[in-house]
């Protein structure tokens, strides 16, 4: 009997969306514990099945094709909900104080050292993220933590940071496009995000700026920590937000290009479900003390 899903074998695209969210076949296979070899195999087979390019290979890693990003999101949709369901039903006791929501880029980039430093000041306390790059409208988790406009829900919204967006590049990139001021970076290679989190682009930043959409030639990526490795890899220029590149900055790879910025029109938030423990309301009201 035939199955009623049109889609190719689960091994394959559970390969693929290890892959695809490590930007790394290498980083994939150690995350399922096979070779590399067997990640390229299963991948190729992928490919060879639907037709079309997944990832463009480079030396220092693969990068996605606009046909592989947006499998990623559905993949990491359908994953998300069966992940949830089965937490749900699993039956296991309460050894987690407080979860939390986030993107990749924020717990990367920031989240998680706040969470080690509340470690320190809390050690009773257990804090697990659930990371996640698909926007979702509700959530079982304590707190939600990422760049959005409040909703107009049950849930309470506590604003942690609202900042400014500049340009960043490497030092090599600035010199060999000629980067010595906003105009130049307008027909400049330009990274930009596509997903679902209402990531400020490249045209709303310089039309804020009073400048034309830009017309030089683009990378399109879904997830942010993958946009900010390309540029280091000097394939073009990000958008950053100052409140998350800190700690991108101290390493040298990454330097503001321009010296004008606009002001973020959204703000990093903590949404705080109205179900959230005592704990969970402590670990808010400690992060939204704890300004940048």
């Amino acid at each position: 009997m035939r199955s009623p899903y049109d889609f190719a074998s689960m091994t394959a695209l559970i390969c693929f969306e290890a892959a695809a969210r490590n930007a790394s076949f290498k980083t994939a296979a150690q995350e399922m514990n096979v070779t590399p070899a067997a990640v390229s195999h299963q991948i190729k087979a992928l490919e060879q099945e639907l037709g079309c390019a997944l990832f463009i290979r480079r030396h220092r890693g693969v990068e996605l094709t606009e046909k592989g990003a947006f499998l990623l999101v559905a993949l990491q949709r359908g994953f998300e909900t069966i992940s949830d369901t089965v937490s749900r039903l699993r039956d296991r006791p309460d050894v987690v104080d407080v979860t939390i929501r986030t993107t990749t880029a924020v717990s990367a980039l920031w989240l998680t050292p706040k969470i080690t430093a509340f470690w320190k000041i809390h050690p009773d306390i257990t804090v697990s993220q659930v990371i996640s790059d698909v926007a979702t409208s509700t959530s079982r988790h304590d707190l939600n933590i990422g760049y959005a406009f409040p909703g107009n829900d049950s849930d309470e919204w506590r604003e942690i940071f609202r900042d400014r967006i500049l340009a960043y590049g490497t030092p090599r990139f600035a010199r060999e496009h000629g980067i010595s001021g906003i105009g130049d970076l307008l027909r400049a290679p330009l990274i930009h995000m596509s997903d679902d989190n209402a990531w400020t682009g490249w045209a709303d930043w310089f039309h804020e700026l009073g400048h034309p959409a830009p017309s030089g030639r683009g990378l399109l990526v879904n997830n942010h920590m993958i946009a900010l490795q390309a540029a280091e890899d000097d394939v073009g220029a990000v958008l950053g937000w100052e409140g998350l590149m800190s700690r991108v900055l101290q390493g040298g790879r990454l330097v503001n290009l321009v010296p004008e910025s606009i002001a973020s029109p959204a703000a990093f938030c903590l949404r705080l479900n109205p179900r959230a423990s005592a704990k969970a309301r402590l670990f808010a009201d400690w992060l939204t003390g704890d300004r940048i």
